[in-house]
């Protein structure tokens, strides 16, 4: 009786490993996924959220951006007041 060469074993048994490690794969995903599953219905999508996040990131940079040109207009005007108050107290 001729045994086996071992390139036969081989094409045998590559196949068969890379198979059982598939199926244990599945399986250990499919124990995690185990527990409470909330519906896809009943959770706000992603895309929700950041579109939120976003639209109160936005208006935040919109309130700063206001109250920077406020800022910025009170104190050039203070700044053309003293030019002016210094020029005129110059002048008398």
């Amino acid at each position: 009786m001729a045994l086996p060469s071992v390139w036969s074993v081989m094409r045998v048994v590559i196949p068969f490993i890379w198979v059982v490690g598939l199926l244990s794969v599945r399986l250990v995903g499919a124990s995690q996924d185990s527990g409470s599953i909330i519906p896809a219905e009943s959770r706000p999508c992603v895309d929700c959220h950041a579109f939120e996040f976003m639209q109160r990131a936005l208006q935040d940079l919109k309130k700063t951006a206001y109250n920077l040109d406020t800022r910025t207009e009170t104190l050039l005007l203070r700044a053309e007041k003293r030019g002016l108050c210094d020029c005129f107290h110059a002048i008398h």
